[in-house]
This record gives structure tokens, C-alpha cells and sequence, in this order.
């Protein structure tokens, strides 16, 4: 049998010096979610600060990948930054809401959105 190719794509465009926005796409789970993890940890060693995540193409997402963003969320705002979560499926949304997530970082509708808020609190 083989293994399960892993389905999580993450792309990063680094914006400035403080602003880096992941696309995250596919299943961000148990499986996946150290890739992730890895990507957020690497933009903030390197002082981006403020990361602006595009959800729109994330289809599910359990509860290794919520403890991911909520572990980059605190990382950020510990060094004087933030994590902003730009336009979340229906799905990830869902997840959001139910855990409270979306109490201290709500998503905005879209990456464009996002930006405008990261932009907004330097």
C-alpha cells in the first residue's frame, strides 16, 4: 500500500519586510499541519511579524491545524504582530466560529481585505 500523498499546498509571497501572505490550499490536518507550521515559524524568524493567511482555497481543516494558527497567532503578537485570515471557506469558517477563533481573529472576506488590516496597524 502506499503512503497518502500529503494534500496541502502553501505558497508565500513575502509583501515587505514585516508582511508575508501564505495561500494555503487542500487539507490542513494531522498530517499536514507541521508544513504549515513550518512556513509560519520560518516568516517570523525572519521578522515578518504581521502574516496574512488566504484561506480560500482550504477545503478542511481539523484540530492540528487550528492549534497551527492559533500557535503562529501567539508567536506573532508576542514580537508585535498579528495573524489575519482572509476569506476561509464555508468549512473553515465553520471551525473558526465553534472554537472561538474568530473572537480574537476574525477572518475578513478577502485577501484584499486582509492586507488593509495588516496594513492599517503599523
Amino acid at each position: 500500500m502506499s503512503e497518502r500523498e500529503l494534500n496541502l499546498d502553501v505558497d508565500v509571497t513575502v509583501r515587505d519586510a514585516r508582511t508575508a501572505v501564505l495561500s494555503v490550499g487542500g487539507e490542513l490536518d494531522m498530517e499536514t499541519a507541521d508544513r504549515l507550521e513550518d512556513h509560519l515559524t520560518e516568516q517570523l524568524r525572519q521578522g515578518r511579524s504581521h502574516l496574512v493567511l488566504d484561506l480560500s482555497a482550504l477545503g478542511f481543516m481539523d484540530s492540528s491545524g487550528l492549534n497551527v494558527l492559533i500557535r503562529a497567532f501567539q508567536k506573532a503578537r508576542e514580537i508585535g504582530g498579528d495573524l489575519y485570515l482572509a476569506a476561509p471557506t464555508p468549512a473553515v469558517r465553520r471551525i473558526l466560529e465553534i472554537t472561538g477563533v474568530t473572537t480574537t481573529t476574525p477572518p475578513h472576506a478577502d485577501l484584499a481585505e486582509a492586507l488593509a488590516a495588516a496594513d492599517g496597524t503599523r
